[in-house]
């Protein structure tokens, strides 16, 4: 398969992955118009413990078994790729069934975990179990999936993958919005009902995942089969062997990729537990916590998809240049990565704090406006730190020293159970945001001397550039803070809709501050010439002059 076609399949790959993002961002709004801030709470409760479940049920494997497949293959052995797939889908059925029953039994001894003696005030003990197991049903299809798109994605083919992707969020959403209006509004049902059906949606999207994937291998089965018999090769490889190499693919990834629903997953433990007496009632506890583990998070995460998105496309080359020993590319490479994160996020992380409290009354209303707003502007920043992690760790991935890119993890994952619990009792809500910082601070110092260790990078021009643009985002922030200050005086945020102007003018005159120093100092021709080259001043400059 030609390297135009392997790569157009990873842009729709990719593409596919950010739009059901952007949908699964989307939804959240309405969705918490209907069941409240209580109601999101009880929805993490559900959901956090899945995911974390989900992946120790996968492990990777998409991205795991699509390299091994891809790699025999290539090697034009097509049978041990088809064996491991045929392996695999009976493997991901055990596995999946495991995990379902687990988490099924295990709910009423989870809610303990959560809440310890959850009252009338908030959710309560039966409404946490329900949503438990009701979301736990997903675990019997969503492995299987699981291997289907990789044994696709190793015939270097996305587009099963991008389209289940899709097909499934939008399924799950439908279902979501549909299912929680129904029972809320036109049956006048309790929220605690419609919140477990809600995460019952996670269940009739992988269905409709799981159909889109179907029809695309009846429609390829023949061909997938006449490779099979034409393998010039057969490694015979046993079974433990082929697990053996699949988990030494898969293990590093999935753990890595955990790190954010790791850490909500300390938070789940120690937040309600810890606040709760001592600081909040229980419904201002899981205010609070659905506020800072998903609305609030829901918001951050989107500056860090745009910078990830951008400068994750470099990983493939860093390993190309790593291999080939190629050193000055290699170090260009990395560099123009750390430029376009820096460049996207210190700006975005800044503009969310400041502008915190138009964003979430905005969004979410103005119901929990104060506690919403408050929680934003000190966690907004943290989207610069869960983009920094993400991208140094896929950078040891290219320079093959994704071991330290795990050991960072783990050592950010010890700090914040170390101090989570202390720093909530020490600052109520805002420890559990300051705990995540300590956390993710450890694990990016790792990260980041790595590199500096093992692909012999220097910092140099990074701390320069990172200066500057630290520079302009103080200028920045000034003018929003100002033109926030003049448009909550003019027009005072008393409704939802009284929200969005001071929200949309804060966001229009900080990017025109910005984007007009990084230009004018050609910053953003540096870092973003190549993509955008009417951004490059001095080639305009010199092309004025000629």
């Amino acid at each position: 398969m030609s390297d135009s076609k392997l790569m157009r399949g990873t842009m729709v790959l990719t593409a596919a992955t950010f739009a059901s993002k952007i949908f699964g961002l989307i939804y959240i709004f309405p969705f918490t118009a209907i069941v409240g801030q209580t109601g999101i709470a009880l929805y993490s409760y559900g959901y956090l413990p899945y995911t974390v479940l989900l992946s120790l049920a996968t492990l990777g494997v998409p991205i795991a078994v699509s390299k091994f497949v891809s790699r025999y293959n290539s090697l034009g052995d097509y049978r041990t790729g088809h064996r491991l797939f045929k392996s695999g889908l009976l493997f991901m059925s055990i596995t999946g069934l495991i995990a379902f029953l687990a988490l099924f039994f295990a709910a009423p001894h989870i809610v303990p975990w959560i809440i310890e003696n959850p009252t009338e005030q908030g959710n309560t003990f039966d409404d946490i179990v329900f949503t438990i197991r009701m979301v736990s049903v997903a675990l019997l299809v969503v492995p299987v999936m699981s291997i289907i798109r990789g044994y696709f994605q190793g015939f270097q083919s996305m587009g099963p993958t991008a389209v289940s992707q899709v097909i499934e969020q939008i399924v799950r959403i439908v279902f979501i919005l549909a299912i929680t209006f129904s029972i809320v509004n036109i049956m006048e049902g309790s929220t605690g009902l419609a919140v477990g059906f809600a995460t019952f949606g996670a269940f009739v999207g992988a269905l409709g995942g799981l159909a889109v994937l179907l029809t695309y291998w009846f429609k390829r089965k023949k061909y997938i089969h006449e490779q099979i018999e034409k393998s010039t090769m057969d490694h015979q490889l046993s079974l433990k062997s082929m697990y053996k190499e699949l988990i030494a693919y898969a293990l590093p990834l999935s753990f890595v990729g955990l790190a954010i629903p790791l850490y909500q997953l300390i938070d789940l433990f120690t937040f309600n537990n810890t606040l709760i007496g001592s600081h909040l009632t229980q419904d201002e506890s899981e205010v609070a916590f659905a506020v800072f583990s998903n609305t609030a998070h829901k918001i951050i995460l989107i500056p860090m998809a745009l910078a990830t998105a951008l400068s994750i496309t470099l990983i493939p080359t860093i390993t190309k240049s790593f291999t080939t020993n190629d050193t000055d590319l290699l170090q260009k490479q990395i560099t123009q990565t750390y430029q376009v994160i820096l460049f996207l996020t210190v700006p975005a992380a800044v503009g969310m704090s400041v502008l915190a409290y138009p964003a979430f009354g905005a969004l979410y209303g103005l119901s929990d406006y104060e506690v919403g707003g408050y929680i934003l502007q000190y966690y907004a920043p943290i989207t610069l730190f869960f983009s920094l992690f993400a991208v140094t760790a896929a950078i040891l991935q290219g320079i093959n020293k994704q071991k330290i890119a795990v050991i960072a993890l783990l050592a950010g994952l010890v700090l914040k159970i170390a101090t989570n619990s202390v720093f909530l009792s020490m600052f109520g809500p805002l420890g559990g945001v300051l705990a995540t910082y300590v956390g993710y601070t450890a694990s990016i110092v790792i990260t980041v001397w790595a590199i500096g260790k093992h692909a012999d990078f220097s910092y140099k021009l990074i701390a320069k550039r990172a200066i500057l643009i630290m520079v302009f985002t103080a200028v920045m922030a000034v003018g929003v803070m100002i033109a926030n200050v003049g448009m909550q005086h003019l027009l005072p945020i008393t409704t939802q809709i009284r929200a969005f102007p001071s929200l949309v003018v804060g966001v229009i005159v900080g990017a025109a501050i910005y984007l007009y120093l990084s230009y004018r100092s050609n910053l953003a021709g540096q870092v973003l010439g190549a993509r955008f080259k009417f951004l490059n001043k001095k080639k305009q400059q010199q092309r004025g002059e000629g």
